[in-house]
C-alpha cells in the first residue's frame, strides 16, 4: 500500500480533535473508503476510548480522515473525530 502523509493542517487538527497519527493511518489501512466532495475520499473507524475528553466521559471515539489518493502516496487533508 502507498505511504500515508498528513498535511500540515491535518497534523495540527490531530491535537484539537483528539486523534493520533497512528489512529488515522489505521483507519485508512483497515476501513472501507467512500467518495466525498471535491474528489476526496473518507473512511471511518471506531476505537475503544473509555476516557474523558473535554471533561466528559466517552466509551467510543470515531476517527474520520479526509484524504486524496495520489499516484505515489495518500495525503490526509483533515481529520474529524466523534466521541460517544
Amino acid at each position: 500500500m502507498k505511504p500515508i502523509r498528513l498535511s500540515g493542517h491535518a497534523k495540527e487538527q490531530l491535537f484539537y480533535r483528539g486523534a493520533s497519527e497512528e489512529e488515522v493511518i489505521e483507519a485508512i489501512r483497515t476501513s472501507p473508503w467512500q467518495k466525498t466532495e471535491l474528489g476526496r475520499l473518507e473512511c471511518r473507524k471506531e476505537f475503544v476510548f473509555e476516557k474523558e475528553w473535554n471533561k466528559r466521559y466517552y466509551k467510543i471515539k470515531q476517527v474520520r480522515p479526509i484524504f486524496v489518493e495520489e499516484e505515489n502516496e495518500i495525503v490526509v487533508v483533515t481529520v474529524y473525530t466523534y466521541f460517544y
